[in-house]
């Protein structure tokens, strides 16, 4: 057996920590697969790192694979001898201005990986949107608690937060790293090809239209129903992605990408109920007129507005029931039914891909990398390569913070109320495995009628009108 070490040797030892610490120190740069470029960037800019604490939080609406992103960046920071504790914030930036944080160097790596295959934000979340002097205070509770390394899990407001607190943080000549994590389910952030978190719901979507589809098949209506996506339709896009047969539902298709004209849609609506004998409807919150005003603002007699101001779009369900009202209306359909699928994309507990939760776990592992190769500020991006596979890249925030990304007009059919095989094709693969498929009886067992044979079968599920 090898001898122990000498008494005197892990004195030395423990010395030459205390000497290291708090002092800047020259960084091993380890090329992975994919990074090239933004290695020899933070190359440029200087690789040195510092000893120092990690604070994590998440901000905006909570998804169903955010938690990997967060366990991600709490384990890999762990393995890292520069990083003394390991923080998460509790609630966002609120929680980071109170100096409300857990200390996640003392939870067991088992514990960790249970909650990183729970939905929701397991630090909390806020919907404060920091303006400079909030990022200032932010800053300054960073200063107070030593904060070396700053991980943010977050949409567009949050790249935005990450931005001006690192370049406070340049102002004042403090070493820090601010990395943006990504995250949002509408989708939206540019640069990405998608996000973490959009997958799962996207999933959700197609499998709660799928299954729509087969009550109305049954009992032929109307159905009408509001998806999240404010200025992006991709969640909503994605109800299409459970159709197995030409006449499936959705049968229309609404984005806020395009004008909403309500004559039209009624007509629309009408032309396939008369053809099929029933309409499956998918809309987008953010539907709007061609000046740019919320469909629910010309309906509704009073709207609700949230804590940034915002038109509440379909948090009350306002949307759904005056298209539905709208229908009957205009079109004489009697039977017209809306949902608002609401909250229940975000969590959803039993659709989470499997693919969302991989990438979510490696960009909050990515995003303690770069910081710990020497990145002082950037996003991290996930770019598709190949049929099917994701490198990732450490971005500019300013390139990513306060824009918005929208569904490209490839993806968007002619008609204007459909999506086109270009866009099946790019979600596809992230949906992940086990996507469940709806089967009918067959067609060619139907026994003739005698008596009626004049009588179309409309509103049969398999019917061939198209």
């Amino acid at each position: 057996m090898p001898s122990p070490p000498r008494i005197g040797a892990l004195r030395d030892r423990s010395r030459l920590r205390e000497r290291r610490r708090g002092r800047r120190m020259t960084a091993t740069v380890r090329p992975v697969r994919g990074d090239a470029d933004n290695l020899e960037r933070i190359k440029q800019e200087g690789e040195t790192m510092t000893h120092g604490k990690v604070l994590v939080a998440q901000g905006g609406g909570p998804t169903a694979v955010i938690n990997q992103s967060l366990v991600g960046a709490v384990l890999e920071s762990r393995k890292f001898r520069e990083v003394e504790r390991v923080y998460g914030a509790y609630h966002g930036v609120r929680g980071i201005v109170n100096e409300d944080f857990l200390d996640l160097t003392q939870e067991t790596t088992h514990n960790l990986e249970m909650v990183a295959d729970t939905p929701s934000s397991a630090l909390g979340s806020t919907r404060d949107k920091p303006d400079l002097e909030y990022c200032k205070e932010i800053f300054r509770v960073l200063q107070a608690h030593e904060i070396g390394y700053f991980f943010y899990v977050g949409g567009n407001d949050s790249s935005d937060t990450v931005r001006i607190v690192s370049e406070e943080a340049a102002k004042a000549n403090y070493d820090l790293s601010c990395i943006h994590i990504p995250k949002t389910i509408d989708n939206d952030l540019v640069i990405n090809d998608h996000t973490p978190g959009f997958p799962s719901a996207a999933r959700f979507v197609a499998q709660a239209f799928t299954g729509v589809n087969l009550d109305n098949s049954a009992l032929p209506g109307v159905y009408v129903g509001v998806v999240m996506g404010r200025h992006a339709g991709f969640l909503t896009a994605a109800s299409a992605l459970g159709k197995k047969f030409t006449n499936d539902g959705p049968h229309l298709i609404y984005l806020p990408e395009r004008d909403f004209e309500i004559d039209r849609f009624v007509s629309d609506v009408k032309t396939v109920h008369d053809r099929l004998g029933r309409c499956v409807v998918a809309v987008s919150e953010g539907i709007h007129d061609d000046s740019g005003n919320p469909i629910i603002v010309q309906l509704a007699k009073q709207v609700e507005k949230d804590a940034h101001g915002n038109v509440q779009l379909s948090g009350t369900g306002a949307l759904a029931d005056l298209l539905v009202q709208v229908i009957k209306d205009k079109a004489g359909i009697k039977r017209v039914r809306g949902d608002t699928l609401g909250y229940l994309q975000r969590s959803f507990v039993g659709c989470v891909s499997d693919v969302d939760q991989r990438e979510a776990r490696e960009v909050g592992e990515k995003a303690v990398q770069y910081a710990m190769w020497g990145a002082k500020a950037g996003s991290v991006t996930i770019h598709r390569t190949g049929f099917y596979s994701v490198d990732y890249q450490l971005s500019d925030l300013t390139a990513v913070a306060g824009k918005t990304r929208v569904m490209p007009d490839e993806f968007i059919a002619d008609t204007d109320n459909d999506i086109t095989d270009a866009y099946r094709m790019y979600l596809r693969p992230l949906l992940g495995r086990g996507m469940p498929d709806a089967f009918r009886l067959r067609s060619s067992n139907f026994v003739e009628r005698i008596l009626h044979k004049d009588i179309p079968w409309t509103n049969a599920p398999w019917s061939t009108a198209l």
